[in-house]
């Protein structure tokens, strides 16, 4: 399932500052040089309430490449060893 963000990035990440998954995808881009725009959910009712319609989903991270829901940290880890994730970002 593909869901459309903002067409001007090719990466965005909705997190929280306390969620250790969130750490871990943004350790994953990170290591692989990959930029990315994050969103902190952090106290933001009306940005949960996006985070849910957009992605059918109330937990964090959710992941957006190219516009594509690729979902949280473990479907990014998922892509990145499949080589999905290079794929997805024109590499």
């Amino acid at each position: 399932m593909s869901t459309r963000l903002n067409e001007q990035s090719n990466v965005e990440i909705f997190t929280t500052s306390n969620c250790p998954y969130c750490w871990a995808a943004k350790e994953l881009l990170e290591c692989k040089s990959i930029a990315y725009d994050e969103i902190k959910v952090d106290g933001r009712p009306d940005l949960r309430e996006k985070l849910r319609n957009l992605s059918g989903s109330h937990t964090v991270p959710q992941i957006w490449i190219n516009n594509i829901h690729v979902g949280g940290f473990t479907e990014l880890d998922a892509c990145d060893r499949s080589g999905r994730l290079d794929r997805l970002l024109n590499r």
